[in-house]
């Protein structure tokens, strides 16, 4: 149970305080408009509908105010940093500030849903009410304004039917306008977000990422034009609709009942989202000032498995191990961004990428580095490089633990680099001060030339650490070679472990004659 809490506990802890404040904002808001007097012939015009609609909207704001806070690199690896601030548990939250961005965005686009399918039904009930298509005392209702000294609860003025008055509402009102633009914002934000057009589109996914910006100003002024009306305070004290409320034809002609007086709610989002907007522009001018810091490439070179490596250098660059940094090139793009998890070690002059070659972005990077030439490349020919960053993850933490396990799959391994380089740095300097004692290094990789590159480092690493057992590492090949078509196994051991071994390699062979075949041999006496 308790390696459970450590792991698990606080996680499921937030997800639960997040989910209750959901639960009790939906509940509260819902009740709110569905049961205060203020409200009582707003919804006698719009019924379940009122609720519906503003009770997502609560929760609308609630999740917009947090969705920005998890993609504030600077202020997550000020926090990271401070011991004052974060214990480790703490910080091992922060490191899954993406996850909870993408369960905040899931909400946000529930609520939405919520909202808007409310709000289809209010405006044709509206538009109805007022066309003389509705029940007598819903269009009683919407004739108020139409007066002198009377103020108006049905936000729909013209006479027209749906579904023509319904469109006109949406494209005439700023709420039905904004309403538009901030979905359809979202719907492009969200389908462009899925795992399959950020590894092959991720151009695609930064550039309609950044619709967030259309997004949040059309949410902050989204409820400007107060269309949702209930009664005011005063008229609230001069007409009960406990008295009034059966005796809609009396009203302004009996004492006790004179015409009810409507106002707007006044707009409440932007209150929501002031301070983790501005937290967001603080973020983006320091990305933008440090982006503006001179670069220098001192060494790019070109590793096996369509892999390069860029050696950089820039005044005042700290790093600690795992981090990683925000890259862009204006050669190949003069707004893009790409993270790259730094491969050097702390103790190094320099800093280091290792960058695979997978898309548009980093094939033009390549070619811009000089990489596709078989000549010698000056270094003055170098693209001019910006870098933002960097930013801390869950590896820096590896040196508070006696005994650490690391397992990379594929080019997933870089952080490991930077890590196994410093840590033998500090071997060789004085591993007593180490409270790291033993590392276990698992690599998994499809191919044979994706090791090459890291070749280098494990022979680095060799002498000194695995001849004390301080480092153990295991590389597993998943892939195969097509020409491996025919591969011997053998045993010697007891039936039972014969029989299993036989099935598995019955099971993992193909059925095709070009196919792996595992041929099972077992020794007999």
């Amino acid at each position: 149970m308790g390696n459970w809490v450590e792991n698990e506990g606080l996680s499921i802890f937030v997800i639960l305080i997040w989910l209750g404040m959901n639960v009790f904002l939906f509940v509260w808001y819902y009740r709110f408009y569905a049961l205060r007097r203020t409200f009582f012939y707003t919804q006698k015009l719009l019924g379940i509908a009122l609720p519906l609609a503003r009770a997502p909207a609560a929760c609308l704001n609630f999740n917009c105010m947090l969705i920005l806070l998890p993609v504030c690199r600077n202020l997550l690896s000020f926090l990271r940093g401070s011991s004052a601030c974060c214990s480790t548990r703490i910080r091992r939250q922060l490191d899954r500030n993406l996850t909870f961005h993408k369960m905040v965005a899931w909400m946000i686009a529930l609520h939405t849903a919520i909202h808007t399918i409310a709000h289809l039904f209010n405006v044709e009930w509206c538009v109805d009410a007022r066309s003389n298509n509705s029940d007598p005392y819903s269009i009683a209702l919407s004739d108020l304004g139409d007066k002198p000294n009377e103020t108006y609860l049905n936000f729909a003025r013209q006479r027209f039917k749906n579904p023509e008055g319904g469109l006109y509402v949406a494209v005439t009102r700023l709420a039905g306008i904004t309403g538009i633009v901030i979905t359809l914002c979202l719907i492009l934000i969200i389908t462009s977000s899925t795992k399959t057009i950020r590894r092959s589109y991720f151009e695609l996914f930064w550039y309609t990422h950044h619709l967030f910006v259309i997004f949040f100003i059309g949410l902050a002024i989204h409820g400007a034009e107060r269309i949702v009306r209930g009664q005011t305070p005063q008229s609230l004290d001069q007409h009960h609709h406990e008295i009034c409320e059966k005796n809609i034809s009396e009203w302004g002609k009996i004492e006790e009942c004179p015409i009810p007086q409507f106002s707007g709610n006044p707009p409440m989002t932007w209150k929501w989202i002031v301070g983790p907007m501005f937290l967001y522009l603080c973020e983006r001018l320091v990305r933008f000032w440090r982006s503006q810091q001179k670069v220098v490439i001192t060494k790019v070179v070109t590793h096996p498995f369509k892999t390069i490596e860029l050696q950089m250098k820039k005044k005042g660059f700290k790093m600690e191990v795992g981090q990683y940094i925000f890259v862009k090139c204006p050669k190949v793009s003069r707004l893009e961004w790409h993270p790259f998890t730094l491969t050097s070690a702390p103790e190094e002059d320099f800093f280091s990428i290792h960058i695979r070659i997978v898309g548009d972005w980093t094939e033009g990077l390549f070619n811009a580095c000089g990489c596709d030439k078989q000549e010698f490349q000056d270094a003055w020919k170098l693209p001019k490089i910006a870098v933002d960053g960097p930013f801390g993850t869950a590896s820096e933490d590896v040196f508070s633990y006696e005994v650490v396990m690391l397992v990379g799959a594929g080019i997933g391994v870089t952080p490991f680099a930077s890590i196994l380089k410093s840590v033998w740095y500090k071997y060789c300097n004085n591993a007593t001060n180490l409270r790291l004692k033993k590392i276990y290094f698992y690599w998994l990789c499809r191919d044979t030339h994706a090791f090459e590159w890291f070749a280098d480092l494990l022979q680095l690493l060799e002498n000194p650490m695995l001849g004390s057992g301080f480092l153990s590492y295991n590389i597993y090949l998943t892939g195969w070679d097509e020409s491996q078509t025919r591969i011997g196994v053998f045993l010697c051991g007891p039936e039972a472990l014969a029989e299993t071994l036989s099935k598995q390699c019955i099971s993992n062979s193909e059925s095709g004659p070009r196919g792996v075949h595992f041929i099972f041999n077992k020794e007999n006496f």
